[in-house]
């Protein structure tokens, strides 16, 4: 199963293709009311630093944890843009575990176990398949992350 290209951003527009084209890609599944939260800074940090050699941050809004995301896409955007900065594309709320887990997700997992929680990450190489899958607690200024974006690049 190739990495689904037809997604829809929160705005409720369709991600353009070309956005994902020959990229590396981390998909991370974003709440606004956890304590993970501010992961968020990091992201915007990271995607800062790499974007220009071709590393794309894909925030995806999900509300299975702990109901952490219970908001309209317009809060979701809003939060995220005044209070982190955040300049990277959020996607549609999706599931990410369960019966009606979205496609994109059905290929990050895989046949993995499911998500832990809230700011699970997945990096997608050049090629558009999973090189590394990394647990909500890796913050996003963490050394093997780091490395792994590096390789990826």
């Amino acid at each position: 199963m190739p990495l689904p290209t037809n997604l829809t951003t929160l705005e409720g527009q369709s991600l353009s293709p070309a956005t994902l084209e020959n990229k590396v890609i981390l998909f991370v599944n974003v709440a606004s009311q956890c304590g993970l939260t501010p992961q968020y800074k990091g992201l915007v940090e990271l995607n800062n630093e790499y974007s220009d050699r071709g590393l794309v941050i894909i925030g995806v809004p999900c509300n299975q944890f702990g109901q952490q995301e219970p908001g309209s896409p317009e809060e979701i955007k809003e939060f995220a843009e005044k209070k982190y900065d955040v300049n990277f594309p959020l996607l549609e709320k999706q599931d990410v575990n369960g019966a009606n887990r979205s496609p994109l997700y059905q290929f990050l997992v895989g046949d993995g176990p499911d998500i832990g929680w809230n700011f699970g990450k997945f990096l997608i190489d050049r090629s558009g398949a999973v090189a590394e899958r990394f647990e909500p607690q890796t913050a996003p200024d963490d050394a093997d992350l780091r490395a792994a974006i590096e390789k990826a690049l």
